[in-house]
């Protein structure tokens, strides 16, 4: 919970997430509001397999999805834990998401291109696995939608006790007001699963422009502690968030423009970094 009251990885992601593997579905264009439903792919990579080996092959995907004029995603590369890399998806609705999915289908070219993509990239991969999640606003914290200058990911998973839904939410509800009566440069999106991963996991996303700013976070723990009401209450605050939940964890990625298929807006406020020359 340390990382909770600090107000550092803002409650929740590491990412319980789980699922079939398959060719990657592609998403909604960045909207001024949080997505309503994300999904995330993930490739555990082999040893050796990451770098520039990934980036050629995922170069593929790309590619298919540029001439298929599918959706826009963002991947994103571990910089701590197991090697692996993700594929954030994210779109307004189910259906939007479906969509995507049937116009791989009924384009023969740009599915034909999909499967030879994922059969090249299976060599590098020791598994996939993918999830969906929803959009909980209750839960989220000043969300930034706006990922045209993000750089890193802190990416928290925080996983509900059985039956204490009531805690959970309570635990939050205190981060957050801490965080607002503070003035705390926190914020995150919390998405809560739908498929792929044991019920009750929560994650929350907080993107980066800087790791600057992680220790601007950190040189805010005393601001979070005097706002939740100092010893007392951090112990207040550690006895209803260990009520609510069962196991956190929280990892940092980088973003690589050279394996995701940026929206357009992001490339127009920050050229250099998404399409360099």
């Amino acid at each position: 919970m340390n990382a909770m009251r600090s107000g550092i990885s803002p409650i929740l992601v590491g990412i319980s997430l789980a699922l079939a593997g398959g060719v990657l579905a592609v998403a909604q264009d960045a909207a001024p509001t949080p997505p309503k439903v994300i999904q995330i792919m993930r490739e555990w990579l082999k040893p050796g397999k990451g770098g520039a080996v990934h980036d050629k092959s995922e170069a593929a995907f790309v590619a298919a999805a540029a001439k298929g004029k599918l959706s826009h995603y963002m991947a994103l590369n571990s910089l701590t834990g197991k090697s692996r890399a993700l594929y954030m998806f994210r779109y307004p609705s189910f259906e939007a998401l479906e969509n995507d999915n049937n116009a791989i289908v009924k384009n023969a070219t740009v599915a034909a291109e999909f499967e030879r993509a994922t059969t090249a990239d299976g060599e590098l991969l020791e598994g996939t696995d993918t999830a969906v999640l929803t959009f909980n606003e209750d839960w989220s914290f000043h969300p930034r939608p706006d990922l045209s200058r993000a750089r890193y990911y802190e990416i928290s998973s925080f996983h509900i006790r059985p039956g204490h839904r009531k805690d959970f939410n309570d635990c939050v509800k205190m981060v957050k007001e801490a965080n607002e009566k503070g003035g705390t440069s926190a914020h995150w999106g919390a998405y809560e699963i739908a498929y792929g991963g044991d019920d009750g996991t929560v994650i929350a996303l907080t993107h980066r422009e800087s790791l600057k700013e992680v220790d601007q976070a950190l040189s805010e723990a005393k601001k979070f502690a005097e706002a939740v009401g100092g010893e007392d209450g951090l112990r207040k605050l550690d006895e209803v968030c260990g009520a609510g939940i069962e196991s956190s964890h929280t990892e940092l990625f980088a973003i690589n423009p050279k394996q995701s298929y940026p929206d357009e807006a992001w490339i127009k406020a920050d050229p250099d970094f998404w399409k360099p020359k």
